[in-house]
């Protein structure tokens, strides 16, 4: 069984300080978590941006080519960006920060029922950042909210608009996504090409479980308060310690922790120029 890359999911687009004091808002907090995530045991951060005014997703540029930098000089991560739709839609602003050339970015291949908005990913749209992350050698993290993106992303990849292997994230937990279940975890697993990889990320108290059961059947583990921003009920949560959890989760059960490096010839990333 490959070693177990780890995740990290710092801030996302809805979590805030007054959530959890501990979430990164501006550019400098989200790349000193980044730097004690790795020293816990991370290999990729999941990277979105937020306006310091207000604590608000953004599609500022400039703002994700400061967090690329700073993660890029001061780390070893695998620099994972973001194109979701929470702060803006628009198909050009979910583009240009993929221009910075990151090694990886999340691309969700297909529309879902968030609980008070529709998160649309139109057919020409998916084919459209598919094609730009292509052009860029930069690797998708198919993100996957329900069983019918599976064959979305499987039919990309048939059309050479994705290289082989694929990367899936099972996005299970949310409140109009697939559930966070044993049986449904194993139907998405066993859904997914033989040769392609997959990491989970369960949302709110579904983090842990499903990160074990992950750890258990050969996959990996996205953690972070983007998804979570408790350690357990009632204990607000730092993301260095959700990483460090599932650590010693991990090595509890027998299974060691990539290094960044070891991701990437795991995820068969082009290697890193610094």
């Amino acid at each position: 069984m490959a070693k177990l890359i780890i995740t990290i999911a710092p801030t996302g687009s809805i979590p805030t300080k007054k959530n959890n004091p501990n979430v990164p808002i501006s550019p400098d907090e989200i790349i000193q978590t980044g730097i004690r995530c790795e020293k816990a045991g991370a290999s990729i951060i999941h990277v979105h941006a937020r306006n310091p005014a207000d604590e608000t997703a953004s599609t500022n540029f400039q703002l994700f080519k400061e967090i690329y930098q700073g993660l890029t000089q001061e780390t070893n991560l695998i620099i994972q960006i973001s194109t979701g739709g929470r702060a803006g839609m628009e198909y050009e602003k979910r583009s240009e920060r993929l221009t910075l050339k990151p090694e990886m970015a999340s691309l969700t291949t297909g529309s879902v029922n968030f609980p008070s908005s529709v998160y649309a990913n139109g057919p020409d749209l998916i084919k459209s950042l598919a094609m730009d992350m292509k052009t860029q050698g930069i690797k998708p993290e198919i993100e996957i909210f329900d069983v019918s993106m599976i064959q979305n992303a499987i039919d990309l990849a048939d059309q050479d608009l994705m290289a082989l292997p694929l990367h899936f994230d099972f996005v299970m937990g949310l409140k109009g996504a697939i559930p966070a279940t044993i049986e449904n975890l194993v139907h998405l697993k066993n859904s997914i090409p033989g040769n392609a990889t997959w990491t989970v990320a369960g949302i709110g108290a579904n983090q842990l479980p499903m990160a074990v059961h992950a750890i258990s059947m050969g996959g990996h583990a996205r953690v972070g308060l983007e998804d979570c921003i408790y350690f357990r009920k009632g204990e607000l949560a730092s993301n260095e310690q959700l990483v460090k959890r599932i650590v010693q989760v991990s090595e509890i059960m027998g299974r060691e922790i990539a290094s960044p490096d070891e991701a990437r010839k795991i995820l068969g990333l082009r290697p890193q120029m610094k």
